[in-house]
């Protein structure tokens, strides 16, 4: 990766000189190893070149970098973690907000609240509030920042009891585009609030986050492997377990490449009801382990801070990605059988498809409380293809992460093998595209699945767009995507 950035527009230079004239100007920078590390992102097939990054430590960096962009007309992004798999924290030639910097948490234990800044990663949250004996609602990878997954809905190993993250969404700092900063909670702003619940990052920079904790010291997870002749066998047994048991126990399936390279089927529970429950073998976890003759079990309690942060080593940033979404109602004989085949054809040992379960707390939310909308219960499908990037030759993988739609080849992987696994991620979604429920999840729709992105947002659409409209009329900020129009279901 080059140091040096190319704006290819006129008055980017200009900007800068402007922003560090507001700002303490080690923050304004436009070439070096810092703005190297500012454009970074985790997908390696992304090489999007901003003219200007703003390294922010408060709110007042964030307003400055907002109006500057706005005066000299720069295309204007958000760099939270940098794990947006479309590569949206970055465009070419504009003016990008680095909110790592401002990833300070405060722990308020009698409120169980916590107080987040715009750059936050899930583990950054999760360990300050793990003395504590609480925890968040986060994703299940800990590097990942915690307002940009909480913006778009948020997934992760404890939603059938607490919900989904924007569902602990309590209040926000937000910037607005002419450079404003408003407090927004449900009296204050509510339709703004409504918004930010699932409605991603459309409508200001969210430079802190109130989030809701609860208190659970510890959780039982880890991983069941069954071989790949027993997939269908497992994902039988698991059609009516997945909606018909407790709360407290979410299930990630995933198909992925086992210690030989083959394809397996892998089971990642979260038991975050009561302790004892999770270590009976007749209990809920217990279940688990019988669908087949597992190749492995390894189940154990720990803090949840614990278990996110053990998958990040499994998730190197460099690498390049193309990533699908579908969701569908469950794993019906034929979902089980596209699981089947895509597990089949993994172009590679990094590549996977991971199931979300969608379940308990999070679909008990009436659709109309929160922007996210796909309030049924359901399983959301991540497509993963994964392959080395230009350095690096490692093959080692798992199931989770994202990408940009168009990503480069790659030189040490082949000049076709770029083709190879967005015709695989594309030839899943295909498949499942007969039993999907109509959209997908915003967080990982691409900008060119216009079909989903239309339905995403469901009844919840013209809304969504009035409110767009109010608070930021001539479209300053584009995170994830949002539909042109009024689509209903």
């Amino acid at each position: 990766m080059t140091t040096q950035s190319t704006s290819g527009r006129p008055g980017a230079a200009d900007a800068a000189d402007a922003l560090r004239r507001l700002i303490p100007a080690e923050r304004v920078v436009t070439e070096g190893p810092e703005y190297a590390a500012a454009t970074a992102l985790w997908n390696g097939a992304v090489s999007r070149r901003p003219a200007v990054v703003v390294r922010c430590g408060g709110t007042g960096d964030v307003q400055a970098g907002v109006r500057t962009a706005r005066e000299y007309g720069l295309p204007l992004s958000v760099r939270g973690r940098g794990h947006d798999w479309a590569g949206r924290a970055l465009r070419d030639g504009g003016l990008t907000l680095d909110m790592t910097g401002m990833s300070d948490v405060r722990i308020d234990a009698e409120q169980r609240c916590a107080e987040v800044g715009g750059g936050a990663a899930a583990n950054d949250l999760l360990a300050a509030a793990e003395p504590f004996g609480l925890v968040a609602a986060t994703g299940t990878i800990g590097t990942v920042g915690v307002v940009g997954l909480t913006l778009g809905g948020g997934y992760g190993p404890l939603a059938g009891r607490l919900g989904l993250a924007a569902d602990n969404l309590v209040g926000a700092e937000v910037v607005l585009a002419d450079g404003s900063v408003v407090q927004v909670d449900a009296e204050r702003e509510p339709d703004l609030f409504w918004a930010l619940r699932g409605g991603g990052g459309n409508f200001g920079v969210v430079t802190s986050a109130r989030i809701r904790l609860h208190a659970i010291p510890s959780v039982v997870t880890g991983v069941v492997i069954y071989p790949w002749a027993q997939a269908g066998q497992v994902f039988d047994g698991l059609r009516e377990m997945l909606f018909s048991g407790p709360d407290e126990l979410t299930v990630q399936t995933a198909v992925a490449a086992g210690p030989d390279g083959g394809p397996v089927v892998m089971l990642l529970p979260t038991w975050c009801g009561a302790p004892e429950l999770g270590r009976v073998d007749d209990g809920p976890l217990g279940a688990l382990t019988r669908l087949g003759s597992p190749l492995a079990v390894q189940l154990d309690a720990m803090p949840l801070a614990t278990a996110v942060a053990g998958r990040d080593a499994m998730f190197p940033p460099g690498r390049h990605v193309v990533m699908r979404t579908r969701s569908v109602s469950g794993l019906t004989s034929p979902v089980g059988a596209a699981l089947v085949e895509a597990g089949g054809a993994l172009p590679s040992a990094t590549s996977a498809l991971s199931m979300h379960h969608f379940h308990g707390a999070a679909a008990c939310v009436p659709v109309a409380d929160t922007a996210f909308a796909m309030r049924e219960p359901h399983l959301m499908a991540e497509v993963i293809a994964i392959w080395p990037g230009d350095t690096d030759s490692d093959t080692d993988g798992g199931a989770d992460g994202g990408a940009d739609g168009g990503a480069d080849n790659g030189a040490d992987s082949g000049a076709d093998n770029g083709a190879v696994h967005l015709g695989w991620a594309e030839s899943v979604s295909a498949a499942l595209a007969p039993h999907a429920l109509p959209g997908g999840y915003a967080n990982l729709l691409g900008p060119d699945d216009a079909g989903q992105i239309a339905h995403a947002y469901g009844a919840n659409t013209a809304r969504l767009l009035a409110i767009k409209s109010a608070v930021d009329p001539d479209g300053v900020f584009s995170a994830t995507p949002l539909p042109e129009g009024g689509a209903d279901g």
